[in-house]
């Protein structure tokens, strides 16, 4: 990534000029904040959110990362995980501040900036906007501004393509930097778990491992035929991601239209209480991205799928924007309950809030919406 020159992205002879892609993204960047404000949490298992039976993790530092303990995951896992893990509240208000500052160092080097979240972003340095001389440069001086500045630290990728780059960057975490140059993007994908693709949830992971795929190479060895037959119009999307193809461009300024999660259940749902209680966890989990980005809605979507995979959504619209989680809870519970008690066990519930107030940048890639699984 330090030049220039054109190049297909798959190594082939001369095409169109090679993009040069940086993904940055926040180590731990809630859980660091707390660290960095409180020298009391420095080098402990610290968790963002809330320690109730029904909080969920928001946020883990890397020290709580050794016992298990993930974002998303369940307080009442977490606790049990790591019996001496230290519970914080969030401070949104905070961690949106800090993201601001950082938003502000990456304009300084390109101007195509498009956030993901609170905790990251991509740019596209193709212009060398700071004439520093190629990506990996630009992406280093970043990272010491954002050290300087804020006291945290990021992890950053480069690569010619975004799906590449923000795999790189989960690579060599915390503080770290991977670079992935043209003609080595097929090779690198292949090496890493399918689990890693950004945009298959585990799911779909668990469905492709049932047939046998476990890795991006296992993946490129499957025909256009086969991909089309087991998952449809997804196929193309699929097979280009494992050849480490991706035609994406980095987009300022996307309008959100919705965001949501939705879990499906080992075990089907059968009573009112813990229908009630997976509600209570998506809810949580939504509201955390909503969070994330300041992104205020007006309708909650509920989803259902029942036992025998019939589908239902009703959405219900409110006054005003929903400005915290247990509100969004309430407006979740009221469309639930005329639906209780269920008809047959639910084996998938899901929530998603849309009408947001304002414009804000969009965190989902034109990924196939059914793999991209929240939970």
């Amino acid at each position: 990534m330090d030049d220039g020159k054109t190049s297909d992205p798959r190594g082939g002879a001369d095409a169109a000029p090679v993009r040069k892609i940086i993904h940055v993204d926040m180590d731990a960047f809630y859980a660091s904040v707390e660290q960095r404000d409180d020298p009391a949490l420095r080098g402990q298992p610290v968790a963002v959110g809330g320690s109730s039976r029904r909080g969920v993790v928001a946020a883990a530092s890397y020290e709580a990362r050794k016992f298990g303990v993930r974002s998303a995951m369940p307080s009442v896992t977490a606790k049990r995980q790591c019996p001496g893990l230290i519970f914080v509240p969030p401070r949104f208000d905070v961690y949106r501040d800090i993201s601001h500052q950082i938003r502000a160092i990456f304009r300084d080097y390109a101007d195509e900036v498009e956030p993901l979240s609170l905790d990251e972003a991509y740019l596209d340095v193709s212009a060398d906007k700071a004439r520093l001389g190629s990506a990996t440069a630009t992406a280093r001086m970043i990272r010491r501004r954002i050290r300087d500045e804020t006291g945290l630290t990021a992890s950053a990728g480069v690569s010619y393509n975004k799906f590449i780059a923000k795999l790189a960057s989960d690579q060599n975490k915390p503080d770290g930097l991977t670079v992935i140059p043209p003609g080595k993007g097929a090779a690198f994908v292949q090496t890493l778990s399918i689990r890693r693709f950004h945009g298959i949830g585990p799911v779909t992971a668990a469905k492709m491992e049932g047939l046998g795929v476990f890795s991006g190479a296992d993946l490129a060895a499957k025909d256009m035929a086969w991909l089309a037959a087991h998952f449809g119009n997804s196929a193309e999307w699929l097979y280009n991601l494992a050849r480490g193809i991706d035609h994406r461009r980095v987009k300022s300024n996307r309008p959100l239209k919705s965001l949501g999660g939705e879990r499906t259940f080992f075990n089907d749902l059968v009573t009112d209480t813990a229908i009630r209680e997976a509600l209570a966890h998506v809810c949580t989990v939504v509201w955390d991205r909503a969070a994330r980005k300041g992104a205020r809605g007006r309708t909650v979507t509920l989803k259902l799928r029942y036992a025998d995979f019939r589908t239902i959504t009703r959405a219900r619209s409110v006054p005003s924007p929903i400005v915290d989680g247990n509100s969004l809870l309430t407006v979740g519970e009221a469309i639930l309950a005329p639906l209780l008690p269920a008809e047959q066990g639910i084996r998938l519930l899901g929530v998603t809030l849309s009408k947001f107030e304002g414009e804000e940048e969009e965190d989902l890639s034109p990924a196939p919406a059914d793999l991209l699984s929240l939970i």
